[in-house]
């Protein structure tokens, strides 16, 4: 990450997009990016409630696919209940945004594979910079669908 970021910075001097913050909203972009495609499906897959607990500031809400609020403590009593139940799970990324003011956009199509039935939910993300940390302060899931389909 830092060599790319480093190439970057290089490949871009001349193009004058060496702006202090030009720089960190990329390294913050490549962070996020990971946070939503990575770290978070992995802390529910394997019930790490430590990482879980990184992402989610303790002020978390969460609006359900079902219409139901959730909070940070719910969703950590969720995840030590038992692992999903998933075969495949895929976050695509169709909106990531960081403003100067440290706050941040994430929100996209997950994917989730189980058995013969995928499963489709559109989910919008906010996430705040706390102590360089990049923390969900509130989520929103909607237009959750099973399809049948053949693998």
């Amino acid at each position: 990450m830092i060599i790319a970021l480093l190439f970057y910075s290089c490949q871009n001097k001349s193009k004058g997009l060496d702006q202090p913050g030009l720089v960190d909203k990329v390294k913050d972009e490549e962070i996020l990016r990971y946070l939503k495609e990575v770290e978070w499906p992995r802390a529910y897959r394997e019930q790490d409630t430590v990482l879980l607990d990184r992402i989610l500031g303790d002020d978390f809400q969460m609006v359900t696919n079902d219409g139901e609020w959730s909070n940070k403590r719910l969703q950590m009593e969720r995840i030590k209940s038992g692992p999903t139940d998933n075969d495949s799970f895929k976050f695509e990324i169709k909106r990531l945004e960081v403003f100067d003011n440290g706050t941040a956009i994430v929100g996209g199509t997950g994917h989730i594979w189980t058995d013969s039935l995928y499963h489709i939910y559109q989910s919008s993300n906010i996430l705040i910079k706390r102590d360089s940390l990049w923390k969900a302060v509130l989520s929103h899931v909607s237009g959750y669908k099973k399809v049948t389909v053949s693998r």
